[in-house]
């Protein structure tokens, strides 16, 4: 049974950090590609950050690039977004996904590929 629990989301003020973390399960996570997305009742969802299999090679929304770093730990079986000097437009319900690796990291920022979601954890900041 394929599984993506993700953790980590609060309320934190503009400014503050936080580090997102998704527990793979069910499938072999080496061989995937893994995003995060965001979304809100307002907007259409948005992919934030992509990361390859092993990790080597990331690619960033132009609205979190030198803000956000995704990570994996195959060993692990996790992938991570960290959140630095958070805004209020950050303020989302943040999802990882999994999807095979035959298109470019930018391609994957859109939602079209992806096999398996998480339910997500829910992000909010505050002025």
């Amino acid at each position: 049974q394929v599984q993506l629990v993700e953790s980590g989301g609060g309320s934190v003020q503009a400014g503050g950090s936080l580090r997102l973390s998704c527990a793979a399960s069910g499938f072999v996570f080496n061989g995937l590609c893994m995003g995060w997305f965001r979304q809100t009742p307002e907007k259409e969802r948005e992919g934030v950050a992509t990361i390859s299999a092993e990790g080597a090679v990331t690619f960033y929304a132009d609205s979190v690039k030198g803000r956000f770093t995704i990570s994996r730990d195959n060993a692990q079986n996790t992938v991570y977004l960290r959140m630095n000097n958070l805004i209020p437009e950050d303020t989302a319900m943040y999802s990882c996904a999994a999807a095979p690796c035959r298109w470019p990291l930018r391609t994957l920022l859109k939602d079209d590929h992806y096999h398996y979601w998480g339910q997500g954890t829910q992000v909010s900041v505050s002025t």
